[in-house]
């Protein structure tokens, strides 16, 4: 007699048991209830877990025993000494795959309320795809949620979320939901009213007597109606006879970005390079990136003779095209791929940049780099960036509480 060649059970067709927990979280309760599934030598086929203030909710996916009535009889029991709630389900099959066209959203809110939360998720089921993750990034000082999409193309959904995120208040980004979302390594980014507050230049003609002048053409030029290159040789010039001194006083005066330290502490620790690249001065970017332990700093520089500013700078001025210059040299240097970079920025002049990075984040940015931008942060806390990246609130405050004081 020839025997029979076994026939292989497709996983769609096998039996399966759902067995959902809900009860207050405590330890030692997962142990419990997975110590009673083992002894029945089941296969577990998948788990997830979520606390939500202070409420535990389990799911574990098993193969089917086949006294699965008696396994159900037995956690009842258990739930009931554990005060627990806990449902059995018996059924077929594996969670479905994930569908084409995977997207990492993330939403940032301050405050992020219901009706915005429920008006991204509504305009995410138009476009015909799936949530499959919503999982919190950080609760304060702004709210970030990270919502797994899939069945929709992600420049789809950026086009559609960034609309919603617009019509209510809130910061939507989205990214491609694959592996090099997590391999971007090299951060590129502006100075003036990204990484710190204000404008170097209008600090510096503060002290020369010529604010207002100066700071009416930086803000022309910031919003892209006038040539950046010649705005600086105008605001420059307004400079001439300023003794340099004045840009120690106005190094000491210069105020981070809220999150700024934060920004860069975290990503450095988690290997990632910095580069800054500016359209204002070496002597201030220069510093800047030895106190904050940057690796790569480009700016202009300014002439100075006899201890005074000669209202000129030296060399090709760093402009819009001389940004995105920079962030390719940048990534030659540090042997990263352009679609590994992120550029954060806020003016016009910053716009090649964020086009030719991996990721181009307009940080409180003028509409025109909102427009342009891959995605918009318009709260004013730099480390917001570091949920776009995938990085928690609560990730950065354990890696800040086990540095050495």
């Amino acid at each position: 007699m020839t025997e029979q060649p076994e026939v292989e059970m497709h996983s769609h067709d096998r039996p399966t048991l759902l067995v959902t927990l809900t009860g207050t979280d405590r330890p030692g309760l997962t142990s419990a209830v997975l110590s009673t599934l083992a002894t029945r030598g089941l296969e577990v086929i998948d788990a997830e877990q979520v606390v939500l203030r202070g409420r535990l909710i389990l799911g574990v996916l098993l193969s089917a025993p086949r006294d699965h009535k008696n396994l159900k009889e037995e956690l009842k029991l258990l739930a009931a000494a554990l005060d627990i709630d806990i449902s059995v389900k018996k059924g077929v099959g594996d969670n479905e795959p994930r569908r084409k066209g995977r997207s990492q959203v993330t939403v940032i809110g301050h405050p992020l309320s219901a009706v915005g939360l429920a008006a991204i998720a509504g305009r995410i089921a138009d476009t015909g795809a799936n949530i499959d993750r919503i999982s919190r990034m950080a609760r304060y000082p702004v709210t970030a949620m990270e919502i797994a999409v899939s069945g929709a193309e992600p420049e789809t959904l950026r086009t559609v979320l960034a609309q919603e995120g617009v019509r209510q208040g809130l910061d939507v980004a989205v990214q491609d939901g694959g592996l090099y979302r997590r391999a971007k390594r090299l951060i590129v980014m502006d100075v003036d009213s990204t990484l710190i507050q204000g404008e170097v230049i209008e600090m510096l003609a503060g002290h020369a007597g010529r604010l207002e002048e100066v700071a009416r053409v930086t803000d022309q030029a910031m919003r892209g109606e006038l040539d950046f290159a010649e705005s600086l040789e105008h605001r420059v010039k307004a400079l001439a006879g300023l003794p340099a001194s004045a840009l120690d006083d106005v190094y000491d005066a210069i105020q981070f970005a809220p999150g700024a330290r934060t920004l860069v502490r975290t990503l450095k620790r988690l290997g990632y390079q910095f580069a800054i690249v500016s359209g204002g001065f070496s002597q201030i970017t220069d510093k800047l990136a030895a106190e904050l332990g940057i690796d790569y700093a480009k700016a202009n520089e300014l002439e100075i003779v006899d201890g005074k500013l000669t209202g000129r700078v030296i060399g090709e001025i760093v402009d819009r095209a001389g940004k995105a210059v920079a962030l390719r040299q940048f990534a030659e240097r540090s042997n990263t791929p352009l679609s590994q970079t992120v550029a954060i920025g806020d003016g016009a002049n910053d716009l090649d940049m964020l086009a030719a990075a991996g990721l181009g984040v307009a940080f409180n940015a003028k509409p025109v780099v909102q427009a342009a931008a891959d995605t918009h942060v318009s709260v004013p806390y730099l480390d917001t960036i570091l949920y776009l990246l995938g990085i928690s609130r609560e990730e950065v405050e354990t890696a800040d509480a086990d540095q050495p004081a």
